[in-house]
């Protein structure tokens, strides 16, 4: 058993190949884009506002180069006769389409804005929720540095796609429509340039998304992976700064940071290659379609003001096309980042309560391990063949070697792992077929490794039981031997806590929690370590107050120093996985070879 959290957990290893080396196949690509239409259509209300808008907006656009061409019309070439009635009447009106339709975007693009917010808290609210709903060896497996860039820039990403580039992709579609089909009322003969250079792009672009796609998944990895690494050693400075490594830890972020950006750069490289190359072809249709417009009017086949449409017309068919290409890429990043974030919502979730499952209510506390086997991994056994009984309102100690498994029973008991085979029971039920939340609401913890939310001092303490007075509060931190630190701060109770506590020291952390443990009301306690943080003198002060804070609960505690140990009613002693010695301090103390009294002379020994 590796102690690296508050639980115990086992080493981070990863739970499936690296998402860098997985490609997106097409049909996976369409469910991700259906997903977030899912999402879309929520606000359907919303949506359909936004549609009509751009629909309309659009419309009076692709208007205006026909109101051109009647404005050319109007000039009789060679003789210099002018309507300046009619080309003043056609500009005027061309005009205000624009401007109407410069409204509409402008509205549309506001709407959109508030949509895709609205999208973007939906999503990180789905996600944060069903984190709290995974089971304890997801995070085992993975960075929390990555984790968070999932709620963070995965979510973000997605969010610049659906205000910027859904909105010109949709717009860009409703203009290649409608300039195709003015285009073929004005000549259809003309239109055949389009034969050529449109699938000229449309199988490049096809081409270039294929290669470009990988790299913007490898790029939401690395960063992730930059992330996790960034958060681990932010969280680790005093270690680092005590052993002077420095010099090593920014050496591997710079590997790090280096492998960022040269995802980031190699995608980017490969998808800005994409729009020049489309406006060169967008810009060779033009010019064909220039050449055989003009030979079309020497031959009177064409009015001019027919060709200056026309072009007009190719320019927004192949210019949403082009910006189609330009903004691929940026799809693309969007489409990696959604699959990284549907992955997590895809999760499966702690395995559910069995059907008809009880609640485990007023629990006497008596707990029994039988023939227990356990393992983080199949290959990796931990516990081999554990049993042990611990009657109501005893107190058990769990010690032994470093690495013998003491917390991973601490996980076993609150279900945050079940084992692979044995049962473990209280009061006589198979906790698996209790709930897991009255299951784990019987007990209350104090681990090593205290946390502490960003809150008020009384808040924290309160944490241990909802509803919880004042002067239950009071009296929590007094039997802690906190109560007096506390009202020496400058606003007493309601001193902010900021960044887990930093503004507290660790000892004093772990007495809030220990006064925390005091208000909760259950019969079942575990204590990992305690009152590790706290100094000898301390901890004999506190002595009374765990000694009343444990009085008629069975309590489970894992302690090296075994001197808080010596009063238990049972010492457990945990080697390989297997309980290899059972007893009192004093009974324990007469076996000369045995581990316990070895490890207890290795600390009192002068």
């Amino acid at each position: 058993m590796r102690g690296g959290g508050p639980i115990g957990r086992p080493a981070k290893v990863p739970s499936s190949k690296p998402v860098r080396d997985q490609k997106m196949t097409g049909a996976q690509r369409i469910r991700v884009i259906r997903r977030l239409g899912g999402y879309m259509f929520r606000y359907k209300a919303l949506f359909f506002v936004i549609l009509a808008l751009m629909v309309l907006a659009n419309v009076l656009s692709l208007v205006g180069p026909k109101l051109s061409g009647h404005a050319i019309d109007a000039i009789e070439p060679g003789k210099g006769a002018v309507d300046f009635g009619t080309v003043t009447f056609y500009c005027a009106l061309m005009l205000l389409f624009y401007i109407l339709s410069a409204i509409l975007s402008y509205i549309n693009a506001t709407l959109m804005i508030r949509l895709s917010q609205r999208i973007t808290k939906t999503m990180r609210e789905e996600v944060f929720s069903h984190l709290t709903k995974l089971p304890v060896s997801y995070f085992d497996k993975n960075q929390t540095g990555e984790i968070i860039s999932h709620i963070s820039y995965d979510i973000d990403t997605i969010n610049a796609s659906l205000s910027n580039d859904l909105l010109q992709i949709a717009a860009s579609v409703i203009g290649v429509v409608g300039s195709l089909i003015m285009m073929l009322t004005i000549s259809p003969l003309l239109l055949l340039v389009f034969c050529i250079t449109v699938p000229m792009s449309l199988l490049f672009t096809r081409y270039r998304a294929k290669k470009v796609q990988p790299l913007f998944r490898r790029r939401s990895a690395m960063l992730g992976e930059l992330n996790g690494y960034a958060e681990e050693m932010l969280s680790g400075q005093k270690t680092i700064k005590a052993y002077h490594r420095e010099d090593v830890i920014v050496a591997r972020f710079d590997r790090h940071n280096d492998n960022a950006v040269h995802a980031y750069y190699e995608a980017d490289y490969e998808g800005c290659l994409i729009g020049p190359s489309v406006n060169f072809i967008n810009n060779l249709s033009l010019s064909l379609i220039s050449m055989f417009g003009a030979m079309l009017y020497m031959f009177g086949y064409i009015r001019l003001g027919n060709v200056s449409t026309f072009i007009q017309y190719s320019r927004r068919f192949s210019g949403p096309i082009n910006e189609m290409a330009n903004i691929i890429s940026e799809m693309q990043s969007a489409c990696a980042a959604a699959e990284r974030v549907f992955r997590v919502l895809d999760e499966p979730e702690e395995t559910p309560d069995v059907p008809g499952a009880l609640s485990l209510e007023a629990a006497r506390g008596d707990v029994l391990l039988d023939h227990v086997r356990f393992g983080y991994t199949e290959d990796r056994v931990i516990l081999h063949d554990l049993s042990l009984a611990a009657d109501a309102g005893k107190m058990i100690a769990i010690v032994g070697p470093t690495g013998a498994g003491k917390t991973t029973i601490i996980n076993l008991l609150m279900r945050f792992y079940d084992p692979l085979s044995g049962t473990i029971s209280v009061d006589g039920t198979p906790i698996c077929s209790m709930t897991r939340d009255s299951l784990r609401r019987a007990y209350t913890m104090v681990l090593q490794d205290t946390w502490l939310f960003s809150g008020t001092i009384f808040d924290n303490i309160a944490y241990g039981r909802e509803g919880a007075t004042e002067e239950e509060v009071i009296a929590a931190a007094k039997a802690a031997k906190i109560h007096s630190f506390i009202e020496a701060l400058p606003d007493g109770y309601q001193t902010v806590l900021s960044d887990d506590g930093i503004n507290i020291s660790k000892g004093q952390k772990q007495l809030l929690t220990v006064a925390r443990a005091m208000l909760a009301k259950t019969s079942m306690l575990i204590l990992d370590e305690a009152t590790s943080n706290v100094d000898s003198r301390t901890e004999m002060r506190i002595g009374e107050a765990m000694r009343r804070l444990m009085q008629d609960r069975t309590c489970f505690v894992i302690a090296h120093r075994l001197s808080t140990v010596r009063n238990a009613d049972c010492i457990l002693v945990i080697n390989g996985g297997n309980v290899t010695e059972m007893g009192t301090h004093d009974a324990l103390m007469k076996n000369e070879n045995g581990i316990y009294r070895g490890l207890f002379e290795a600390q009192f020994e002068t």
